[in-house]
């Protein structure tokens, strides 16, 4: 038999129908749907996707027709999805709930800072 499980041993769980990689961010999430209920934060998302770099693509060429076709995907894009994103006290918060701080996080969190000014905070 073999055992199929995350290499961080987080648990996928369930709430309020959605689906989340870990029990901590189901908690949390359920914890700031009360924030929000209680009007401490509001436009509370979930796995909001912030693009770092784009993808790198191949010069675009003109097909036998004369229409333009786009270049092939060299380097797909870089991405930051962050967990959860909302509004406390008038200010957009990114938020991401963490077990494991990976170097592709770390590189991510810097890029994000970089590039945006945003400062990712981290439960």
């Amino acid at each position: 038999m073999r055992w199929h499980y995350n290499k961080y041993h987080s648990t996928k769980t369930w709430a309020y129908g959605l689906q989340f990689d870990s029990k901590k961010e189901a908690r949390r999430y359920q914890e700031l749907k009360l924030l929000e209920a209680s009007g401490k934060i509001e436009n509370l998302k979930v796995q909001v996707k912030f693009t770092l770099l784009p993808a790198q693509r191949e010069p675009d060429t003109v097909g036998p027709k004369g229409g333009k076709i786009r270049g092939k995907v060299i380097e797909r894009e870089v991405a930051y999805i962050a967990d959860f994103v909302y509004v406390e006290d008038g200010k957009m918060i990114v938020e991401d709930t963490k077990g494991m701080k990976t170097p592709e996080y770390v590189i991510k969190r810097k890029l994000l800072l970089y590039m945006t000014g945003i400062r990712i905070r981290e439960v």
